[in-house]
């Protein structure tokens, strides 16, 4: 990772099914909870399962300011207030809601978003490089495939037959054939959206098996109301908002919030700061190591994780399963991770995976 800048945001958003990863993980109330930053959403979901404590971490110092920026707003404004502060709907104001917001940051965080003023004024969860990415080809690209109304009519409400039928005959086009595997190929997303350092470890045809990831999705009624797809193909989410910021569950979360703490560093770094945890988030942070890192992190975390505990990652096109290289000392929740997996809204994952430590 020595290769990877780290000074601008990568994910204003988690691109990962909270969902399926609370089913997956199934915390008791009172667990110590592991969980990888990112943009944060994610390591807030898990907070609406009442935990003793949840450590969200991350090497990243501007996506902990990122955190740390969304955990104050939850904290201290009201819910309308943070949809409309974040970008998920229409404010004027959000630089006063800043100056208001930066009294309860700590001073590196108030810092930097003090000289990044712009990124909250244009909505936050957008100005990330992913979501620039995917803005490109909202706004950009997919207009010179498909017009504004046939997007709109993929999300219509229709039957399983009614939304395959679409897909087949006015959605599958040669141009979207050839614009999507374009788009998001490895050079293209390397240079625009990821980091190429991030695919090094991927050895098979990049836009061939997203093409057909999203094809599985695309052709499913489970398309319309996916916020993930939403947002790729408009460039928004609409009235689908993300775990974290549906009501009910925003009013746990907000009652939770001062149990999240941010860590910088690895994730075995947090389990010497924190002691054992219950459960873990892990991403798809394997996707980028190599097999002697991989097994030497994950012989870490599993050393950090209590018995019975579980740890739940994705797998995207780097087929890592921490459970099939330490058998003895995890088992692996096949039945669960299948079942998850197929109803998973990141539909670009290859697969959801759930390991249970064994009692020693």
């Amino acid at each position: 990772m020595k290769k990877v800048s780290f000074d601008f945001i990568r994910y204003a958003n988690c691109w990962e099914d909270a969902d399926i990863l609370l089913e997956g993980l199934n915390c008791a109330p009172n667990s110590r909870i592991l969980s990888i930053g990112s943009a944060g959403d994610n390591s807030f979901s898990l907070l609406s399962t009442s935990p003793e404590i949840v450590v969200a971490v991350d090497i990243s110092l501007v996506q902990l300011h990122l955190i740390e920026l969304k955990k104050i707003a939850i904290r201290e404004l009201e819910y309308d207030e943070v949809l409309a502060f974040l970008g998920f709907s229409e404010a004027g104001n959000r630089l006063e809601t800043l100056g208001f917001l930066k009294s309860y940051l700590s001073e590196e965080a108030a810092d930097y978003w003090s000289i990044n003023q712009e990124a909250i004024k244009n909505g936050i969860i957008h100005q990330g490089k992913f979501e620039q990415y995917f803005q490109l080809f909202a706004n950009k690209v997919l207009m010179f495939i498909h017009s504004k109304k046939t997007v709109n009519a993929l999300f219509d409400k229709k039957n399983n037959t009614e939304q395959a039928d679409f897909y087949d005959e006015k959605w599958n086009t040669w141009r979207w054939k050839m614009m999507f595997n374009i788009f998001f190929s490895r050079f293209v997303m390397g240079k625009w959206g990821r980091d190429p350092e991030f695919l090094k470890e991927v050895k098979v045809n990049v836009g061939h098996h997203i093409f057909e990831k999203a094809e599985q999705q695309l052709k499913s009624v489970e398309a319309q109301k996916n916020f993930i797809l939403r947002y790729n193909l408009t460039g928004g989410f609409g009235d689908l908002l993300p775990h974290y910021l549906q009501y009910d569950n925003f009013i746990k979360i907000k009652a939770n919030i001062d149990k999240l703490y941010l860590k910088q560093g690895f994730a075995q770094e947090a389990i010497n700061e924190f002691g054992a945890f219950d459960a873990m988030n892990l991403s798809n942070i394997f996707e980028y190591m190599d097999d002697e890192i991989f097994k030497k992190t994950a012989k870490s975390l599993i050393a950090g994780l209590n018995d019975n505990g579980q740890m739940a990652y994705w797998n995207l096109m780097v087929s890592r399963q921490v459970s099939s290289i330490f058998e003895g000392e995890l088992f692996y929740e096949k039945e669960l991770s299948e079942k998850l997996t197929a109803i998973d809204k990141g539909f670009f994952y290859n697969g959801f995976l759930v390991d249970k430590k064994s009692r020693n």
